[in-house]
């Protein structure tokens, strides 16, 4: 039996050049708020897609929709913030 085989090198993944840089994990840190945000309401989201919601399960979506949206307002504030602007 013939095995099927890349002709390439080993896997690249782990190669200095694919690994972030210092900035872009400060960018990730930064935006984390308004990441785990989104993730609460994609959760709150995935729960009621096969069930009509209840009144929790709506109470619920709103309630993530609102911390979303204050971790984007925190977020922007902050960036305009750093930038020397007002928000």
């Amino acid at each position: 039996m013939d095995h099927i085989v890349t002709g390439q090198d080993a896997v690249t993944a782990f190669e200095p050049w694919m690994e972030p840089t210092d900035a872009e994990l400060d960018a990730i840190d930064v935006e984390m708020p308004v990441i785990r945000a989104e993730m609460e309401l994609l959760d709150a989201q995935i729960i009621v897609i096969d069930r009509t919601p209840c009144e929790l399960d709506k109470r619920r979506i709103r309630r993530a929709r609102r911390r979303l949206l204050a971790a984007h307002r925190d977020h922007l504030n902050g960036a305009s913030d750093q930038a020397g602007g007002a928000a």
